[in-house]
């Protein structure tokens, strides 16, 4: 079937954290689907109105910095229609601090490349939330740990990094939530771990074998689930190996390279001198289409829930869905990305 693709041309600055003063990037979107579709408006809060969609099907917003050449286009993010007329937002002008929108659609987790290892590939719909732009630093951490173990809050690890501006080491899962709600309380925001149902009692103290609440309609920081975590790392991406593509080389991660693997083109690990662990400071490396840097390499992310593998339990994302939560806890290894609620 031929598609007819209609094109919105906007300006916006980079969806990277920037802060006043930045240099201003042109981004220009487009919709492409079964139908030719009319973009009728475009709000300040960064949502389309858009018509003649066929409900029952998926359209794909794609992006691209420049018109040169005519096939930079990339996917941005698919958005399911039930309606001829639909909004959905995807950019924000005015992010939280530090953090950038992941706009609400569907997206295609697991894989077959390499042998399927993540499971048979399956949609999933997940609704818009904020992430932070960088890996939490330990910089970032210590001064969050100060506030809360003067509020009465108890941690296992005091954490550690190679330097300010390097990811938090050596935080374990139970930490990191606990950690979460003290950013939320020092930010005026309301906590979303709790030791009860009923949300009355908020995770202040405590480690394995402690039972974690979440309130999920709470505003506060918390970790992504497994299912957000896959959908910003591929930043509208799909079927690839890596947040921007199918080859990774030295100037796109912090890795070790010389796997032999024929799409990766890296020498000479660039991290390999110096104190242990081989980190690299936050945002060294070109940030994926949604603005977040280190989606792949330098360190492992928390994420509230974990992989199980089949037959998969109730909530596992690899069921499909809308906003799955699968197995909640803490496997896996050491580090955490936080997101804030739209």
């Amino acid at each position: 079937m031929k598609t007819k693709l209609h094109c919105l041309f906007i300006g916006l600055a980079m969806l990277a954290g920037v802060h006043e003063g930045a240099a201003q990037t042109v981004r220009f979107f487009r919709i492409v689907g079964p139908t030719a579709v009319t973009i009728t408006k475009f709000r300040a809060d960064g949502s389309l109105v858009w018509s003649n969609a066929l409900a029952g099907t998926n359209y794909t917003v794609q992006t691209t910095t420049s018109l040169a050449g005519g096939n930079n286009w990339v996917d941005y993010v698919q958005l399911p229609t039930s309606n001829s007329i639909n909004t959905n937002q995807i950019v924000a002008f005015n992010p939280p601090a530090g953090m950038a929108l992941i706009p609400a659609g569907v997206f295609t987790i697991g894989d077959t490349i390499d042998g399927g290892y993540e499971g048979i590939p399956i949609n999933v719909t997940v609704s818009a939330f904020y992430m932070d732009t960088n890996l939490v630093s330990y910089s970032q951490w210590r001064t969050v740990y100060s506030y809360a173990t003067n509020h009465g809050y108890g941690f296992v690890d005091v954490g550690w990094g190679k330097g300010a501006n390097h990811p938090v080491q050596t935080v374990d899962w139970f930490d990191c939530v606990k950690w979460s709600n003290a950013r939320s309380v020092q930010a005026g925001l309301t906590p979303v771990y709790y030791t009860d149902a009923g949300f009355t009692q908020v995770f202040t103290n405590g480690d394995y074998p402690t039972t974690v609440y979440a309130n999920w309609g709470a505003n506060g920081y918390r970790l992504p689930t497994e299912a957000e975590w896959e959908k910003a790392a591929r930043s509208g991406l799909s079927g690839q190996r890596f947040p921007w593509g199918n080859t990774i080389s030295e100037s796109q991660a912090n890795y070790y390279p010389g796997s032999g693997h024929p799409y990766d083109l890296g020498g000479t690990q660039i991290y390999a001198t110096g104190v242990l662990p081989l980190t690299s400071p936050v945002g060294s490396f070109p940030a994926n289409g949604y603005g977040l840097n280190d989606m792949a390499g330098n360190v492992y992310e928390w994420c509230w829930d974990w992989y199980a593998e089949p037959k998969y339990p109730a909530g596992s994302p690899y069921l499909g869905g809308t906003d799955p939560r699968g197995p909640v806890g803490p496997v896996g290894p050491l580090n955490l990305i936080l997101t804030c609620n739209q």
